[in-house]
């Protein structure tokens, strides 16, 4: 047998990762009617961290990103995500099954 065994294309899990953009971050907080301390204390960081990822300053970890996701599912946050869409000028938060 000459023949090469030629193996099908691995298929790749091709979950979408949540991003965590300021806007975002801050609807989260929001929507948990959370003050900036109470999100910290929530996360296990400092308040200002979290000032710093509401004005862009900084972006979350991707562990921290991992979190705030789980925290999100929990709490029942869906934010209306926008692809290949940079204006975020009108993100708004919408909540699931209303």
């Amino acid at each position: 047998m000459s023949e090469e065994y030629t193996y099908p294309p691995i298929k790749r899990k091709t979950k979408t990762r949540q991003s965590w953009d300021s806007q975002r971050i801050r609807a989260l907080r929001e929507f948990m009617g959370l003050t900036q301390r109470e999100m910290a204390d929530e996360l296990e960081v400092r308040q200002q961290t979290i000032s710093e990822w509401e004005t862009g300053l900084h972006t979350p970890h991707r562990s921290t990103q991992k979190t705030l996701s789980m925290v999100a599912e929990r709490v029942g946050f869906a934010y209306a995500a926008r692809e290949n869409n940079h204006d975020e000028t009108s993100g708004e938060e919408t909540q699931s099954g209303t």
